[in-house]
């Protein structure tokens, strides 16, 4: 476990080509847009975005952001390195930590293409032949806006999450960079999951990747999202932004393990727009970041549409977990299914902030809430938010709550079986977590048990 922690928390050496200056300026927003050479409507939002941001507040619910000073957030830190096709060809202080972090392993053992992200570029990207003869694009987001550009520009912040969306969705859309664009054409099948990974290693740095999945008619894709960041006194941001279109008949499946440090704000936006029977499956695992707001959002917008979210919020010492799942129903005949586990120890604070909207269009649709916490102390706080505005006349909505702590007879009869106190607790929290565990593929199971783990380190006295 020391091992894991000092890939995860130790910066690399690679100095970057250029850094901007801290905090956020108009002069900032044109010298990024420059560097990407990107179309003018695509600066033009940004400018836009900008105006709505000195004009709007921060949210006014949630966890303190005080805390969260922008003016000495680096905005922009452009890696010394082109994108590249090869690991061989990444400099190797940056492909040594991707290295460390198992990402071309993984891609090895199967993967069908992989992204990797460092501060604000992507420096690595691949797909298979097959699936790029099948006419899947799986690109660097700002390779993306110049080669697919009408595409795009009809998806990117539009519909599904406008520039205007809230405080930090009007942030990334000013100063976003990297991330990633897939589209599966009509039929398609990815049977084996994309990645990208984005490791931010910049100090006081911001990491701002906007990620756009396209998901044509009767398609269908697994993509999963890691990421990461070294150990710092000072703060920094990931205010990332998701966009998923799920068109008629596809599937979508988006797994994301967010392992930021502990000086880290997670401010992240995800949201998909769901049209007629297609599904959105979302797997969320929440941990690291000193302060994560997190609400991942299904929009139901097409008759018999599905939507399946089940996160994972992990809260130490320190740590305020504010996250949850948004589902909105307005259409016929649609069915939400929200399973959220959070467990708290050492002090850490974990919330369920969730809201079920649906409108009269909603008929004969159902959405089922279940919320778990396991509490492994008496110093740890659970709270549970969940808001219900049902709308249609026979709509059917259960809701299910449950905080609990270590349980003493489980304990001492682990006990009895020759396991330590903390082998013990270690089990009875892999039982908790093991409808998720089992929703992995293997190796990210084993991955995201040993983040679980490491989180334990020291926060079980």
């Amino acid at each position: 476990m020391d091992a894991l922690r000092e890939v995860l928390e130790t910066p690399s050496t690679h100095v970057p080509k250029y850094a901007a200056p801290i905090g956020l300026s108009r002069e900032g927003i044109f010298r990024i847009a420059s560097e990407k050479n990107e179309p003018q409507w695509v600066t033009d939002k940004r400018l836009l975005a900008f105006e709505h941001l000195l004009s709007s507040d921060r949210p006014s619910f949630g966890p303190s952001l005080d805390a969260l000073d922008l003016s000495k957030i680096t905005f922009f830190v452009q890696p010394n390195s082109a994108e590249h096709r090869t690991w061989d060809d990444v400099p190797e202080e940056i492909r040594g930590t991707f290295e460390k972090l198992g990402i071309p392993k993984a891609e090895r053992n199967g993967l069908a293409g992989v992204g990797a992200q460092y501060d604000s570029e992507m420096v690595y990207h691949n797909l298979q032949k097959d699936l790029a003869d099948q006419g899947v694009f799986f690109l660097n987001m700002d390779v993306a806006v110049r080669e697919h550009e009408e595409l795009v520009r009809e998806h990117f912040m539009t519909n599904c999450v406008p520039i205007h969306d809230h405080y930090f969705a009007m942030l990334h859309a000013a100063v976003w960079s990297g991330g990633t664009f897939i589209y599966v054409p009509k039929g398609a099948k990815v049977t084996i999951p994309l990645q990208a990974y984005f490791r931010m290693n910049a100090e006081r740095g911001g990491q701002f990747e906007h990620t756009l999945i396209i998901a044509d008619e009767g398609s269908e894709v697994h993509y999963i999202e890691g990421c990461s960041a070294p150990k710092y006194d000072s703060s920094a941001l990931h205010a990332g932004c998701v966009e998923i279109h799920v068109k008629k008949n596809a599937t979508v499946r988006y797994t994301s393990i967010e392992n930021w440090s502990k000086n880290t704000f997670n401010l992240n936006t995800k949201r998909a727009l769901v049209d007629e029977d297609g599904t959105i499956v979302w797997l969320n695992g929440n941990m690291g970041s000193g302060v994560t707001m997190l609400y991942p959002m299904s929009v139901l917008r097409g008759a018999g549409s599905k939507s399946d979210y089940l996160g994972i919020a992990f809260a130490g010492p320190g740590q305020e977990q504010d996250t949850g799942h948004k589902v909105a129903l307005v259409a016929p005949n649609t069915s939400a299914n929200v399973r959220s586990k959070s467990i708290a120890v050492g002090g850490g604070t974990s919330t369920y902030r969730g809201l079920v909207k649906s409108t009269r269009s909603a008929v004969n649709s159902a959405v089922s809430v279940v919320c778990d916490t396991l509490m492994l102390d008496e110093f740890s706080r659970a709270i549970t938010i969940p808001i219900i505005e049902d709308g249609a006349p026979d709509m059917t909505v259960t809701h299910e709550a449950t905080v609990g702590r270590l349980d003493d007879a489980q304990m001492n009869y682990l006990a009895t079986r020759g396991l330590t106190v903390d082998e013990a607790r270690r089990t009875i929290v892999g039982g908790f977590l093991d409808p998720i565990v089992r929703e992995l593929p293997l190796e990210y199971a084993v991955e995201f048990l040993e983040l679980v783990s490491l989180e334990m380190d020291g926060a079980v006295a």
